[in-house]
């Protein structure tokens, strides 16, 4: 009988799977409720099964609701997160869990209902039971998403290409939080018996197998149906879908400096502890450049702030087209700017700063013909530091010193040695 068990499980776990994978597939053609409806309907089956019902396999005792489709569910939001983006993700997270709030609401008045003039509904307990034990697994599913999606980029720092490995890992790294989590209240509400954590566990060890082979063979007919699919590397295919290229795109159009249009003090603030730290870590060098315009103040003396707004916006304009892709513009207070290099070592940033001040000089003039100059500082970690306040403090202090020692020059020491117009 458990072998028989193995392999309605098994039969189980493929259907399902199988299924959901083709409503999500096409989402397009049937629009993405269709999807999201039949993961909302199978969460309350999931959880009453993994209350009451469970069957002898060949490794233990388990519950098809536990093993299969609350995993099962946990890897189609990973799905779901790779061919759309974390806020589709969090839709039906936020609705499932507002669901059970309102489950838990209507168990409770449940109770104070007559039938038949006798008495209150006596499965009313049973329905709150229920309502608290989805309400737990829902917290813990909300856990389980962002932390599933969160593994799966890491491991894309490591295996890029390795799509479905990563599947595979993060949905049994995450299954097995989960099972620990999800026990505890299986064992605190219904009495299960604490044999029935391993068991539990294998059980939702294989549903992970199973998913994660659909899911080859799923992209292994995808791409061989598909030439497009077959010419691109898949980490560039699956690197357009992701969450991080979202919401870089969606940070990209928020925290902007109103003048400008370059990010402002308060996004460099967010970007450039990280930038740094990753750049670090990875043991690649990043330097950081401090610019000011020179004499700024006798330009809106002369001309006006308008005309010292405008004298700005064409700095900012020449410089974002002047750095590469991967630097980082950002307006640092009144008129001046910090630029961020990864990957560029000292002589690198200097020889940059420099390019860009003759740049400046070559083709930025004021209402009167008289050329716009600037200072830049320049300050490299490790060696210049190695966060956020020491490179900035560093390249601000060699501002200094540039300007000091006449202005429109570059200052990359402590010492004051500039590299001169």
């Amino acid at each position: 009988m458990p072998f028989f068990n193995l392999f309605v499980f098994f039969v189980e776990a493929v259907f399902y799977f199988t299924v959901m994978l083709t409503l999500l597939h096409f989402r397009r053609r049937l629009g993405l409720g269709v999807f999201l409806t039949a993961l909302g309907v199978m969460h309350f089956l999931e959880t009453y099964l993994a209350a009451v019902f469970y069957v002898e396999l060949p490794f233990g005792t388990v519950s098809p609701g536990s093993s299969i489709l609350f995993a099962g569910k946990l890897m189609l939001i990973l799905l779901l997160y790779i061919k759309e983006d974390a806020e589709t993700v969090r839709q039906p997270i936020y609705g499932l869990f507002l669901g059970n709030l309102m489950t838990v609401a209507i168990g409770l008045l449940l109770q104070f209902h007559a039938v038949d003039g006798v008495g209150p509904v006596k499965d009313a307990a049973f329905i709150k039971e229920m309502g608290w034990l989805m309400l737990w697994g829902t917290t813990l599913l909300y856990l389980d998403s962002v932390a599933i999606i969160l593994l799966y980029e890491r491991l894309g720092r490591f295996m890029p290409r390795r799509v479905v490995p990563r599947f595979l890992l993060s949905g049994i790294a995450l299954l097995t939080f989960d099972q620990i989590a999800f026990f505890g209240m299986l064992h605190a509400f219904f009495d299960v018996p604490s044999s029935a954590f391993w068991s539990g566990w294998a059980g939702k060890m294989l549903a992970a197998f199973i998913y994660a082979t659909i899911y080859f063979l799923y992209r292994h007919m995808r791409r061989a149906g598909e030439p497009y699919a077959a010419t691109r590397p898949l980490a560039d295919v699956f690197g357009d879908l992701t969450f991080r290229e979202r919401y870089e795109d969606l940070l990209a159009r928020s925290g902007r400096d109103t003048l400008t249009g370059v990010f402002d003090r308060a996004r460099m603030e967010i970007d450039v502890p990280a930038m740094i730290r990753e750049s670090l870590q990875s043991g690649e060098a990043i330097s950081t450049v401090i610019l000011d315009v020179d004499h700024f103040k006798s330009v809106n003396d002369r001309f006006g702030h308008l005309a010292g707004d405008e004298v700005l916006k064409a700095l900012a304009d020449l410089l974002r087209n002047a750095i590469r892709g991967e630097d980082r513009l950002y307006r640092f207070g009144g008129e001046e700017f910090v630029i961020m290099l990864p990957r560029l070592d000292h002589p690198q940033a200097m020889e940059r700063a420099e390019h860009l001040r003759r740049l400046v000089a070559s083709t930025l003039s004021t209402a009167d013909r008289v050329a716009v100059t600037i200072s830049c500082g320049v300050a490299s970690g490790p060696e210049d530091g190695v966060n956020f306040a020491e490179l900035i403090s560093s390249a601000d202090e060699r501002l200094y010193t540039a300007k000091g020692e006449g202005r429109n020059r570059v200052c990359g020491q402590p010492s004051g040695s500039v590299a001169d117009a």
